[in-house]
């Protein structure tokens, strides 16, 4: 496969900068995939799994947030939060969809609660779901 030039930069830091075959992202209209010689264009990325195709392997990561874009051949992916399988803390995520699960059950939450409960739950099960993939 032909490869193309992939950047991944997050509030924290780099979290990859080098050559994949194939990126498959989740945006805010549907999964988007990506391979060398891909037309430009600006996608704002939702939340769920990401894949890449990195010198044949395929590698999982968790996805949340921001903005990807494609222009003349090389993609940078810029998430607000990206975390490849191998290093998700699976307790602490666990943990996280617990605290949620408990604000969601309980009668008195507010509406604003409510709604930061239910985005919290969505990260901590994708993380789980992507962290299964190591």
């Amino acid at each position: 496969m032909t490869a193309f030039a992939l950047k991944i930069v997050t509030p924290d830091g780099l979290k990859y900068d080098g050559m994949a075959e194939e990126l498959i992202v989740r945006s805010t209209t549907g999964d988007i995939g990506i391979m060398a010689g891909h037309i430009n264009c600006v996608v704002p990325l939702g939340m769920g799994q990401a894949m890449a195709i990195i010198d044949g392997i395929k590698k999982y990561a968790a996805c949340i947030g921001g903005m990807m874009s494609v222009i003349d051949g090389k993609v940078t992916l810029v998430p607000t939060t990206f975390e490849w399988a191998d290093s998700i803390d699976k307790d602490r995520s666990l943990a996280s969809e617990s605290r949620a699960r408990a604000v969601l059950a309980d009668k008195s939450s507010s509406q604003t609660d409510i709604k930061l409960a239910e985005a919290r739950l969505k990260r901590a099960l994708i993380r789980q779901s992507v962290a299964e993939k190591k």
